[in-house]
């Protein structure tokens, strides 16, 4: 028997269906409340509203559960890697060893950029923020491909997925290259595309460059890791632009915008502005701990504790692992290192942190990394969106695919009534 909920306005009752997801999720269809009631519902950061239905990821807050299309993350960046999970979400099943092989040769075909988009590189300061650059750049990349894409057609469908993931890695690095006055790379056929990242970013023409496995693994991780999460800021952006039919690179390019926000995708890239703040100020982390249980002082801790997991982020436990890899590995004398090992120590032994579930999370490790690994601050916000590209094209498509109606918000208008016209000799 189907589930109905019943909401009373005036006097009148008013009744709409009750719809409940694989995992049990609850949602009040209130998809006729306005024409039948003539009220709307009110709901700042849509904290309680669900935009749509969806297959793709499943979040648990609560129980600190994260899973793509069924398989729990911790088995994904256990056993996979970054392009198996980028198949999966996007087209639904893990590839086969064949498909998987074809995907990544067909990614291949797609990395060489069009030798124009230097030219609109180069209108660019070296001072611009990589974020920017890049959102322009994946927007600009809908001139040198016009043809918008049918979702319905898989041929066509599959053949923009690829392209999109070749040529968003190569204009991600360049806004690196661009800042640091290098030279532009080309990815490497012959490597994988984890790889090609890092050499994109650091082999220069005076040597060969060979990155580190331990590094390499880890990034694949942190990839696997950000690759979607459910209707998050920088998600609903991108379904909501293609609401429109706008085409995959405008609303790719919207939701790298919606990421640059720091609280958002900016939040690793604040983490270690904290770091920098303490190292600063002496470097005392029991005195900065002290001022982040004052509830009377401004600071906060950036990194500890997540808007969505209330027990704990899933991803940092399994990113904490990677983060002592690397630094090991490195062996990276860094002073704010230092800090965030004493933090992170203080986080998950001090009561006041546990009793309030403010383990570190993913943001906090992924800074780490990034730093270790010798990646500005102003590029950590570009990683995450390359982590990201899957879940938003797959969230693109499930979108279009499904037929949703184009995105259009209602309000509560709370301005002035009607009021006359004065003319300007009168005001």
């Amino acid at each position: 028997m189907s589930k109905t909920a019943i909401l009373e306005l005036d006097g009148k009752k008013y009744e709409f269906p009750v719809i409940v997801g694989t995992e049990n999720e609850v949602a009040i269809d209130i998809d006729k409340l306005r024409s039948a009631s003539g009220a709307i519902t009110i709901d700042p950061g849509y904290k309680n509203s669900g935009s749509c239905t969806s297959e793709i990821t499943f979040l648990d807050g609560e129980e600190g559960i994260l899973r793509y299309r069924g398989y729990s993350i911790e088995d994904l960046a256990d056993k996979a890697d970054f392009l198996e999970v980028s198949y999966l979400l996007i087209f639904g099943e893990l590839p086969t060893a064949a498909q998987l092989e074809k995907f990544e040769n067909d990614i291949r075909k797609y990395t060489l950029v069009n030798e124009e988009m230097k030219n609109i590189i180069d209108g660019f300061p070296k001072t611009a923020h990589p974020m920017g650059v890049l959102a322009s750049l994946t927007s600009a990349l809908t001139a040198f491909n016009p043809k918008s894409v049918n979702p319905h057609n898989e041929k066509e469908m599959y053949e923009a997925v690829c392209k999109t993931m070749g040529k968003f890695l190569v204009i991600a690095t360049w806004t690196y290259r661009k800042t640091m006055g290098y030279p532009l790379n080309y990815y490497d056929n012959t490597k994988g595309y984890v790889e090609n990242f890092m050499r994109l970013m650091f082999e220069l023409p005076t040597g060969p460059y060979k990155a580190d496995p331990k590094v390499i693994a880890a990034l694949d991780k942190l990839f696997i890791l950000h690759a979607d999460h459910e209707q998050n800021c920088s998600t609903s952006t991108v379904r909501i632009v293609g609401s429109s039919h706008a085409g995959l690179f405008a609303s790719i390019s919207a939701g790298v915008s919606a990421l640059w926000g720091p609280l958002h995708g900016g939040a690793n890239q604040a983490v270690l502005e904290m770091l920098q703040e303490i190292h600063d100020n002496g470097g005392d982390v029991a005195k900065f701990v002290l001022k982040a249980k004052d509830k009377d002082d401004p600071f906060r801790l950036m990194g500890f504790g997540h808007r969505v997991y209330k027990n704990f982020d899933p991803r940092a436990t399994i990113i904490k692992k990677a983060a002592d890899d690397v630094l090991s590995s490195l062996g990276v004398d860094d002073p704010l290192l230092d800090i965030a090992k004493q933090l992170e120590k203080v986080a998950l032994e001090d009561e006041y942190f546990k009793s309030r579930n403010l383990y570190p999370n993913v943001d906090f490790y992924s800074g780490i990394i990034y730093r270790a690994m010798g990646i500005p601050v102003e590029m950590f916000t570009v990683l995450f969106a390359i982590g990201r590209l899957p879940g938003w094209i797959a969230q693109w498509k499930e979108m279009r695919v499904n037929k949703e109606p184009i995105g259009r918000p209602r309000q509560v208008y709370t301005g002035y009534t009607l009021r006359p016209f004065k003319e300007v000799k009168d005001r």
